[in-house]
C-alpha cells in the first residue's frame, strides 16, 4: 500500500526549499540506517533550483548531508555527451555535484554518448552490480526525483512509447517520435520501487496537466503510472502549478 500526498507551496523558491528539506531528511535517514543514500536525479529547470540550493554554502542543507555516503544516479538521459548543454548529467554537475565533496565513484551517470541501446544495457548492468540484484530483482532507491511534462510524461516515459509496457528491463531506450530521438530511461518497475518519490511541479504552464494527472481520468498519462509498491509518493507543487486543483491532499 503506498501513500500519496500533495504539498503546495507559494512559489518556485519555496518549492526548492521544501524539496531540499525532504532530500536532506531522506539522506540522513538512509545513512543512519545503512550508511549510504541512493538517489535518482531528474533533469529540468525546476530540479536545478533544488540542486543549487543543496550545494549553496550559505544554506544549511549542504552541511546536513553526508556527501561521501551519497550515491547519485539519474532517472533518464538524452543521447548526448556528458559535456553537452542538453545533458541531464552536465546540468546536475554544474548546479551541484562539482561544488560538494562527492567521490567520483559515487557518481553513476548514464553514458548518453553511447548508442542508446548500449547505454541502457550498460546502465542496467551497473544497477544490478551496485544494488547486488539477483535475477528478476528491482533496485530500491532511497529517493527518486521526477518532473512532469506538459504532455504527462515523466523521466523519459512519453505517451505511447513501448517503454511504458516494460516489466522486465530496468532501463530502456525508447524512440520518442515527437522529439525525433531516442532517450534512455529507468522503467516503471524501478520508478515504483523507491522508498520516497517526489514529483517537482512548478509554473502556470503545468497547471492543466497537473489537474488532469491528479484529478482526471486514470491511466491516461505516463505520470499516472507512478504508484510506488510500498513507498511514499509526494507531489510537490507551487501555487501556480496547483492553480486548477480542487483537492489539496490525496491518499492511496
Amino acid at each position: 500500500m503506498n501513500q500519496t500526498t500533495l504539498e503546495t507551496v507559494l512559489d518556485a523558491p519555496s518549492l526548492a526549499t521544501r524539496a531540499a528539506q525532504i532530500f536532506s531528511d531522506c539522506a540522513r535517514n538512509a545513512v543512519a540506517k545503512k550508511n549510504s543514500f541512493t538517489v535518482a536525479l531528474s533533469g529540468g529547470s525546476t530540479p536545478r533550483q533544488l540542486y543549487e540550493l543543496l550545494a549553496d554554502q550559505t544554506r544549511e542543507f549542504r552541511e546536513q548531508i553526508l556527501w561521501q555516503q551519497c550515491h547519485f544516479f539519474w532517472s533518464d538521459e538524452r543521447p548526448v555527451a556528458p559535456d553537452h548543454p542538453d545533458s541531464n548529467y552536465r546540468m546536475t554537475w554544474d548546479a551541484m555535484l562539482r561544488h560538494v565533496a562527492v567521490p567520483e565513484t559515487n557518481i553513476h551517470r548514464i553514458q548518453g554518448e553511447k548508442r542508446p541501446e548500449d547505454a541502457a544495457s550498460d546502465y542496467e548492468s551497473e544497477l544490478k552490480t551496485f544494488f547486488r540484484l539477483k535475477d528478476n530483482e528491482t533496485p530500491a532507491f532511497d529517493l527518486i526525483l521526477l518532473g512532469l511534462g506538459e504532455d504527462g510524461h515523466t523521466a523519459s516515459l512519453f505517451p505511447g512509447t513501448d517503454a511504458l509496457n516494460e516489466t522486465r528491463r530496468l532501463v530502456a531506450a525508447p524512440w520518442v517520435a515527437k522529439l525525433n530521438s531516442q532517450r534512455i530511461t529507468l522503467t516503471l518497475p524501478v520508478l515504483n520501487s523507491a522508498t520516497t518519490t517526489i514529483f517537482l511541479v512548478s509554473g502556470e504552464n503545468k497547471a492543466t496537466i497537473l489537474h488532469e494527472v491528479l484529478e482526471g481520468t486514470p491511466a491516461t498519462f505516463p505520470a499516472q503510472a507512478i504508484r510506488p509498491t510500498s513507498g511514499e509518493l509526494i507531489w510537490l507543487a507551487d501555487s501556480a502549478a496547483a492553480g486548477k486543483l480542487s483537492s489539496p491532499t490525496t491518499e492511496a
